[in-house]
């Protein structure tokens, strides 16, 4: 099939000063899907290239019009207050939701293309049409997604899942007990909650945009790193906590952050609020506050270095089987499938009124 694929954010290391958890596993996405023998076509500007001087789009298509397509794939972006909401040409404007408007209105609404919405932020209102829409499937990237939605997990490249040795992980000298990478948003009671009173007893840091950080002055906050040093944090690091938006855990949604920290072998530990939060992480991980956390932390230094270590990193990279690349294209291919069956069904409709 033509797919038109459309994305705000890179499919490089991009650069240090934006949010974009895509950087992990978009591009081998992309190429999965390529790979099973469609044809893709990107539909937003190459940021790649534009904004951080990358050419590592250069072999991927782009089209800045409305070409021609069979299904188009929205990586749903929703209004964000002075920056999309603002006029072209605006200081800090993106164009993201306006040309998102501009696809939607000519796909959706006047040819009815078939449609694979991709609410990754979990930010298209529950009362939202295009949820009604019979050629729109709307899926999440959550355990237990919203009525009438699909599940599509954040994918995993296999390769890397099948590269990491946990005895090799566990090996590592890792100097800081207790790291969280991550943005501020919508996090802060998970933090208060979490985080703070451990990182009051133990060495940490804590890496993202936290634009308000005077309530936190015992916390080590490091700011923005580049995409291609998180891993290096986390190789340094013991474990880490799984802090996310209500949003989120109430629906079983993981970011990608779970993959970046156990394939690096930090352990991460997960809070029980999260639903099924021991499909995350192994049951012992999972914490009720900061005492816990405090608790897992001493008893993953007790094991450092060791075999239970490498048992116990062993048994987060089992958890992280769900998210496999292979498992998450195979949904894909049956979202596929039905669209087309529906693209189909509207097409003997056609016919039958023309005659």
């Amino acid at each position: 099939m033509r797919i038109g694929y459309s994305f705000w954010g890179f499919l490089g290391p991009g650069i240090t000063d934006t949010p974009d958890g895509g950087r992990s596993h978009r591009r081998p996405f992309l190429d999965a899907i390529i790979g099973a023998g469609h044809e893709v076509v990107l539909l937003q500007p190459d940021r790649d290239l534009a904004e951080a001087g990358d050419a590592v789009a250069s072999s991927y298509r782009f089209h800045a019009g409305l070409p021609d397509i069979e299904v188009l794939f929205l990586e749903w972006r929703w209004p964000i207050a002075g920056r999309n909401t603002t006029p072209c040409g605006t200081p800090g404007h993106t164009c993201d939701l306006h040309r998102q408007d501009q696809l939607v209105a000519h796909y959706i609404d006047s040819l009815g293309t078939p449609t694979i919405l991709w609410d990754k932020d979990r930010q298209l209102p529950a009362h939202a049409p295009l949820r009604h829409h019979r050629r729109v499937i709307v899926c999440e990237a959550a355990l237990t997604p919203t009525a009438g939605a699909r599940s599509l997990l954040l994918p995993l490249d296999d390769a890397r899942l099948q590269g990491a040795y946990p005895v090799a992980l566990a090996a590592r000298e890792r100097p800081h007990p207790l790291c969280y990478i991550g943005n501020q948003y919508d996090r802060d009671e998970a933090f208060d909650t979490y985080f703070v009173p451990a990182a009051a007893r133990v060495p940490h840091l804590v890496a993202g945009k936290w634009s308000d950080v005077s309530r936190w002055p015992g916390v080590n906050f490091i700011g923005r790193v580049p995409f291609d040093e998180v891993e290096k944090i986390y190789s340094r690091s013991l474990a880490t906590v799984l802090l996310l938006p209500d949003r989120y855990a109430v629906a079983g949604q993981m970011t990608q952050r779970i993959f970046e920290a156990v394939l690096a072998g930090c352990v991460p530990l997960a809070p029980a609020t999260i639903s099924q939060a021991d499909a995350f992480v192994p049951p012992q991980m999972v914490v009720n506050d900061a005492t816990d956390v405090v608790r897992a932390l001493l008893q993953l230094d007790e094991i450092t270095g060791g075999t239970e270590h490498a048992e116990m990193i062993n048994a987060c990279l089992d958890r992280l089987e769900m998210f496999r690349l292979s498992r998450q294209l195979q949904v894909v291919q049956e979202m596929l499938e039905d669209l087309g069956s529906i693209r189909c069904r509207g097409r003997s409709g056609e016919t039958r009124a023309g005659r």
